[in-house]
């Protein structure tokens, strides 16, 4: 299998409240299978792409469930590695609504890949036809173990000739485990091992502050507004750290509410000095999708990340700007989807891509 992209990260036990009620008001949970490289994975294969997803994993029935559950879209999962250590990690999820946030609770600790050493994985078989490696920032911040794991998986892809993207994906919930440190100290000082073995970087703005200590001008977030025109500063500055890097992509996440977002990216091209914006109005102009009603954003981050890296590895799309308009497409249509896998096909983003957004029929 050519042109192979491979994904190295963490699968869970997805644990849903239903709709929109509250972890301790359901006494009934919506049970999945979900982790940010296995998204990236599925989301390649449902728009017609080649991945293969690696972790570890324990060896019983929901472990087998997950597996199935990968492959069920296409991944090839013969580099999942079964140990008789660790644990299925979870998570628990209850989805906000109006003005109350979505919130996770996690459950990970000593599950199988925060204590699988980056020897155990059988690294030549895993890159064999590889052209692209994805990682986050999630796996190095569950171990010290799986933080050595991640870096040298990067730095075997980079041998084996491979593209690496990495996506930042801060989660300060996680970067516990040297209490030297605060979960930002820790975080900057593992990724900043990881990053120069990196092509292409995935952030938002609070990750390029979290991670890389980097602002966009006076943006805020949590208010909803977003100076855009700071951004390819901040790639520059990302670029300026880690020369390595040849492109930056940046979410534009403008959120109103848990059931409204404005949605968009940006994509920097180190090569030629210039930044790429979508979506686009007719006059060309940055101007986001607005998403009133979201299903579920859980996942959102990701299926950018898949599109992305679909796009960059396909030819007529590969083009910057085409690339980041197919990404963006993509990511928003994953909003409507329940779940945390893109079930979105090429075809559907191709024609949000070209216009197609008033939700009608298809008959």
């Amino acid at each position: 299998m050519s042109n192979t992209v491979v994904t190295f990260g963490e699968i869970m036990g997805r644990m849903a409240a239903p709709a929109n009620l509250r972890l301790r008001q359901t006494r009934n949970i919506e049970v999945t299978y979900a982790g940010a490289e296995a998204s990236v994975a599925a989301s390649i294969c449902n728009f017609g792409g080649n991945a293969r997803y690696v972790t570890a994993l324990p060896k019983h029935a929901l472990a087998e469930a997950t597996v199935d559950s990968v492959r069920s879209v296409g991944i090839d999962t013969r580099y999942v590695l079964r140990t008789d250590k660790g644990r299925l990690g979870l998570y628990f999820l209850e989805t906000g609504a109006n003005q109350r946030p979505s919130n996770v609770i996690y459950d990970r600790a000593d599950s199988a890949i925060a204590i699988t050493p980056a020897d155990d994985y059988d690294w030549s078989g895993i890159f064999e036809g590889a052209s692209w490696l994805h990682l986050s920032g999630i796996t190095p911040a569950l171990s010290k173990i799986a933080a050595e794991a991640t870096l040298i998986a990067a730095q075997k892809a980079k041998a084996a000739g491979a593209q690496v993207s990495i996506d930042l994906n801060f989660r300060g919930k996680l970067w516990t485990w040297d209490d030297s440190k605060s979960a930002r100290e820790l975080a900057q000082d593992t990724m900043r091992k990881v990053l120069p073995f990196v092509d292409v970087i995935i952030a938002n703005e609070e990750d390029c502050h979290d991670v890389l200590g980097i602002r966009a001008g006076d943006t805020d977030v949590h208010s909803g507004v977003l100076d855009t025109a700071r951004y390819p500063d901040v790639a520059r500055q990302v670029v300026q750290q880690f020369p390595n890097v040849s492109k930056v992509a940046i979410t534009l996440r403008e959120s109103y509410s848990a059931d409204h977002n404005n949605w968009g990216a940006m994509l920097f091209d180190s090569a030629s000095d210039t930044a790429a914006f979508a979506p686009l109005d007719a006059d060309g102009n940055y101007q986001s999708y607005e998403i009133k009603h979201i299903v579920d954003r859980v996942g959102g981050g990701d299926s950018f990340a898949g599109g992305l890296i679909f796009a960059l590895t396909t030819p007529e799309l590969s083009e910057p700007q085409t690339a980041v308009r197919y990404a963006v497409a993509a990511s928003c249509l994953k909003h409507s989807i329940k779940g945390d896998f893109n079930f979105s096909t090429r075809a559907e983003v191709e024609a949000l891509m070209g216009g197609s957004a008033s939700g009608r029929v298809v008959r």
